[in-house]
């Protein structure tokens, strides 16, 4: 009887390394094979905005490193959850990647029944660019620099009006830090978008405005706005005589617009490896980083174009603006 067991025991666990085998095998097979058709890079904004040009320009280079096409997918709605929950339910073999900015760490203090887990319902891949933004005014609005800003608004605050680009997004989330820092609420106007936002900043219906610098610089160059300041602590090399809003008295004040690129859960390492891979050559190509400097996005250290960096930003932005945003009872 002892016999027996012990040969039943050796049996199932030859049956178990055989059958780990065998998946290690087909799953190897399945790397060695990939991709074999065009590859879905989902985009969760609108064709023309600052995620959909920094998902294209990539998207190239990352497709001949492949050797075979990624097809950049625009899926909209609900600031990014309806693309994030369709790459959350899709097969994870590879063929649907996804990019997303900071939205993806501000949506679960946004949406209370959210379908999915930024931490728990993706793959890493790695972190992308960063997008700095500029503190605008209207172009006939009194204060002609950050610190005449600064005292109209706190002796104006119920007059002066905010615009952003809707409840969660980033322009609403640096204005949201602006305010707070300076102790004040102004009124906040809500738009479904920056590019409407803008447009009555240009137009004098609204004062001021936080947005990114891929759209603002034009404006700022030609004199059609004013400005006040710039989020990141560093100044750009595009508006170098533009001071940061930190070192004009807001220590600490960071606001950017960064990106990163995810898979689904249960994606095989081998795959997202590859992935990383094309995803560092693509943001090495040469043609790649002019566009981005030309644009004024700061492509990230190479060092931060992994699982690991990715996941730990998350989850650190996912700390950062939970707090805010409760407390501010977006949307309002």
């Amino acid at each position: 009887m002892q016999f027996k067991t012990r040969i039943s025991v050796a049996t199932t666990l030859l049956n178990s390394f055989l059958a780990s085998a065998l998946a290690l095998l087909a799953l190897n097979a399945q790397a060695d094979a990939y991709p074999s058709k065009p590859i879905n890079l989902v985009v969760p904004f609108a064709a023309g905005g600052p995620t959909d040009s920094v998902a294209r320009l990539i998207a190239v280079p990352m497709g001949k490193s492949l050797g075979q096409s990624v097809v950049v997918e625009n899926v909209l709605g609900a600031g990014g959850t309806i693309a994030a929950t369709k790459v959350a339910r899709a097969a994870p073999d590879g063929y649907t990647i996804f990019i997303h900015h900071m939205g993806m760490a501000t949506a679960p203090a946004l949406y209370d029944k959210l379908p999915y887990d930024p931490m728990k319902d993706f793959e890493y891949i790695g972190q992308v660019a960063d997008v700095p933004m500029v503190l605008l005014g209207r172009k006939n609005f009194p204060p002609n620099n950050f610190k005449e800003l600064e005292a109209y608004i706190k002796a104006n605050k119920d007059k002066v009006t905010m615009a952003n680009a809707g409840p969660g997004a980033v322009s609403q989330l640096c204005g949201l830090i602006f305010q707070s820092r300076l102790g004040v609420r102004v009124t906040t106007i809500p738009y479904k978008g920056t590019g409407p936002a803008l447009t009555d900043l240009l137009g004098g219906q609204v004062d001021i405005l936080c947005d990114q610098t891929t759209q603002t610089i034009p404006y700022i160059k030609d004199n059609r706005v004013k400005v006040y300041g710039v989020t990141t602590p560093k100044r750009l090399s595009a508006l170098p005589n533009v001071p940061t809003i930190d070192e004009q008295g807001l220590k600490g004040f960071d606001v950017k617009v960064w990106h990163g690129v995810y898979a689904p859960k249960g994606t095989p390492k081998p795959i997202l490896d590859k992935i990383t891979v094309a995803l560092k050559k693509a943001l090495t190509d040469p043609d790649v980083k002019k566009r981005l400097d030309d644009s004024n996005i700061d492509i990230v250290p190479m060092s931060k174009v992994t699982a690991e960096s990715l996941k730990t930003h998350l989850d650190a932005e996912i700390n950062r603006w939970g707090p805010i945003i409760r407390k501010a009872n977006i949307p309002d």
